[in-house]
């Protein structure tokens, strides 16, 4: 599906690592791509365009970004995609502007007007802006909105909201690690918001709008960063597309060991390697507890591993090294 620029791969990689001979790369790649998702492409979208242009069909994001909003996807490729249910856990970091004045049924500025404000957008000031933001810092319970892909009794809140039926959500516990402004120009607000996943920009706005009285909906939504990941980390779709039809795509590949470079890390010789991907446990330290990260010296990623506090042992609970 794909040859490289040169057949010889000498070229280095986006961490200076050496690349993969091309017979070989289908067969070993493994890792993450973080795309700078644009407007008008949904997550999905992209996760197609990467499956056709690097022929490699296992592939998926890990964390919906809607389509009205641009900023980091991170797209796990090959056996990293097991790494999912951890890194889409991750938090995330968003730039978002709201407009105060009125709110909406979708809280973005794709929907209809609902209800009317009762205190003027003129009578907010930055200050009183600012105090009520930060009441939203903490765990907080939060109504994710009507519009959404959650799932009531197997149907998607979306699907029956546009058919005007009542969706009655219920709400989850989520965590917002901080809320500043950045810009301050009513009847709109740029915010950047840092929080757990599973938290809902939108709903935010709305319930905002709400507490100061004027009402406000999401119009802008830019993710900043997913996990350990930022933009500087993130390749333009349009960049990455031009790479496919270079050959020249895998130089963006991060390895999957990244992808957790928050966990602890044990690095792994050669006779261990070959115990763990084969199932066995092997000695942790005094100090050692929780999960981590078993590298091999070259950098990949072999295992996930666990510390069966019983045994003060290491136990491969996923295996990824393929020899």
């Amino acid at each position: 599906m794909f040859e490289p620029r040169d057949s010889s791969f000498n070229s280095t990689n986006r961490r200076g690592e050496p690349d993969h001979d091309k017979d070989d790369v289908k067969n070993v790649v493994s890792g993450v791509l973080v795309v700078d998702k644009p407007i008008g492409l949904t997550s999905h979208d992209v996760v197609q365009i990467i499956r056709r242009g690097t022929g490699i069909r296992r592939a998926g994001h890990t964390g919906t970004l809607d389509p009205r909003a641009s900023g980091v996807l991170v797209v796990l490729i090959g056996p990293a995609v097991r790494l999912s249910e951890y890194v889409s856990a991750s938090d995330k970091r968003y730039q978002a502007t709201i407009r105060l004045g009125a709110s909406t049924d979708t809280y973005d500025s794709e929907g209809s007007v609902t209800g009317s404000p009762t205190v003027d957008v003129d009578e907010i000031t930055e200050e009183r802006f600012d105090e009520v933001l930060q009441r939203f810092i903490g765990e907080i319970e939060q109504v994710p909105p009507p519009y959404s892909a959650v799932k009531v009794q197997g149907r998607r809140a979306y699907d029956m909201a546009r058919e005007g039926e009542e969706v009655d959500l219920a709400p989850r516990i989520i965590k917002v690690f901080s809320l500043d402004i950045l810009e301050w120009a009513p009847p709109e607000a740029v915010i950047d918001v840092y929080c757990s996943s599973g938290t809902y920009v939108r709903s935010l706005a709305n319930d905002l709008g709400k507490e100061l009285g004027t009402g406000a909906h999401l119009v802008g939504l830019r993710r900043t960063k997913s996990g350990r990941f930022t933009l500087r980390d993130a390749v333009p779709l349009r960049r990455l597309q031009e790479s496919f039809e270079a050959g020249t795509w895998y130089r963006n590949l991060i390895p999957a060991a990244e992808a957790l470079a928050d966990w602890p890390m044990v690095e792994l010789d050669a006779d261990q390697v070959e115990l763990i991907r084969h199932g066995h446990r092997i000695p942790a330290g005094p100090e050692d507890s929780g999960l981590a990260r078993g590298v091999s010296q070259q950098g990949d990623l072999v295992a996930l591993l666990e510390v069966d506090a019983a045994t003060q042992e290491w136990q491969p609970r996923k295996v990824f090294f393929q020899s």
